[in-house]
This record gives C-alpha cells, structure tokens and sequence, in this order.
C-alpha cells in the first residue's frame, strides 16, 4: 500500500461518479483511484488492475453492484468493497456479501474517511497476515451488523466496535451504541450471546449482553449483585450468578 490506496470508483451516473471520484482522489489515505460508468467496465478494469478497495453504486442497468460484489468476492485476492447508494433496502443484502461498509448518499466526507480507514486497516491486515484470503479481513468477518435505526428509520450496517450493549426486547434485541444510539435488530439474547462472544462480547444478565473492551468499572452491591459501568457512563446489571465469571474475565 505505498504510497497510498489504489481505488476503483464505479456509478452509472457520471455527475455521481465525479463526485466520488473527486472525495477519494482528495483523502490522504489515497494514491489512486481508477473511474467506471458500468458494472461491466469495472470487471474489465478489475481483470486488468488490482486494487486495495471498490467504492460500487448498488444499482446500476446490465450487471448490477450487488452482481458484481459477488463476483469480486471470488477473486483469490479480493479488493475490499464499499457499496455507495442513494437507498438503505440493499443494506441487508449488503451485509450477507459481508462488503466492508455501506455509505447512504450523499455521502459525507466524514464518512467517507471512516470508509477508507477501513479499507487501509483490511489492507494492513492482508499485508500483515500474508494470505490472499486475507486481503480484507474483514471480508471474512466484517464486523458489521445489519440494524434498524429507532431515530431515522431505514436499515443501516453498524460497526461492533461500536456497540456498548445489547438489551433482550420479545422478538428482538435492542442495541445500544456510541454517542446515543439505539437499534433493533430480530435476534434473540441467547443466539446473539453465541455468535458474539468470539467478539469479547458476554451476558452478564438474563436481559443483557455486554462488550468487555467497553466496561469500565464495576460496582458491587451488598446483596451480591453488580452494576457495570461501561464507556460513556451506562450502567448495566449483573446478575449474582455471573458477577464470578464476569470479574475473571475482566481480570479485576
């Protein structure tokens, strides 16, 4: 990755192309980056050019994003992929290809910057692993979680990182993140504990799921129980039984 990403910018309509192509072409994370008109225009440049990331409009006439993830996702050494859309419905579909992010235009150059420090930390991760199948690690396990938004609607892809913990809600989990964010997501506890505890994630209570890297202090109460005070100042119970396992783990 020296000097910079090299970047593949594809949108079937050219004022959006443009813009794209111009935010990337500004970051400083990034060293080149190649523009397509089409799905098929971009396989020709893929087949004849590698690149560190995709930055794909969803839907496009003739071979679409969303076709043309799939594809990409096959390579031996993919590059990672971005998906840039006017529409939140592909999110899901999104998440199922496991692209690296999901940008909602217009996009934002905030945004876009997150984007592209994730596709520089896959690239670091390739290089450092050594394996072709590690070109985004996070292709594998993107970290990425399919969520509806309580405040704005729609269907948004949250990273874990950004989650500090999970409430059981009926049919549903209610997920709290970084700077008061809350989404649901259809999912009960006890699977969403066996899928997330490789992630240091853990349930401290019938009704929670906590993430370990946020966890801050824990304050014990006279009758056996706890509360954990996570990051940004949420307490969150500890139920008697798990308060042991829950010390071990924290190494407190």
């Amino acid at each position: 990755m020296t000097g910079g990403l090299s970047l593949l910018a594809v949108d079937d309509e050219l004022p959006a192309l443009h813009d794209l192509t111009r935010m990337l072409r500004a970051s400083a994370m990034v060293g080149h980056v190649d523009a397509a008109n089409s799905g098929e225009d971009a396989l020709t440049k893929l087949a004849r050019s590698q690149y560190d990331g995709v930055f794909l409009d969803v839907r496009m006439p003739g071979l679409s994003g969303l076709e043309l993830a799939g594809v990409v996702r096959r390579f031996g050494e993919p590059p990672a992929v971005v998906f840039v859309s006017a529409y939140e419905t592909a999110a899901v579909e999104a998440f199922e290809l496991r692209v690296l992010d999901y940008l909602v235009k217009p996009v934002s150059r905030q945004r876009l910057d997150e984007a592209l420090r994730r596709v520089v930390a896959a690239e670091v991760g390739r290089e450092s692993g050594g394996g072709g199948d590690d070109r985004a690690a996070g292709l594998r396990d993107p970290g990425l979680v399919p969520v509806s938004n309580l405040r704005g609607g729609g269907t948004r892809l949250l990273p874990r990182s950004a989650i500090l913990y999970v409430e059981a809600q009926g049919d549903f989990v209610r997920i709290y993140s970084d700077h008061g964010g809350r989404h649901l997501l259809r999912s009960s506890l006890g699977d969403l504990t066996t899928r997330w505890e490789p992630h240091a994630f853990m349930r401290i209570h019938r009704r929670y799921v906590v993430s370990l890297p946020r966890a801050v202090e824990v304050r014990p109460s006279l009758n056996g129980t706890a509360m954990l005070v996570l990051s940004d100042g949420s307490e969150v119970p500890v139920a008697r039984r798990m308060l042991p396992e829950l010390l071990r783990r924290l190494r407190v």
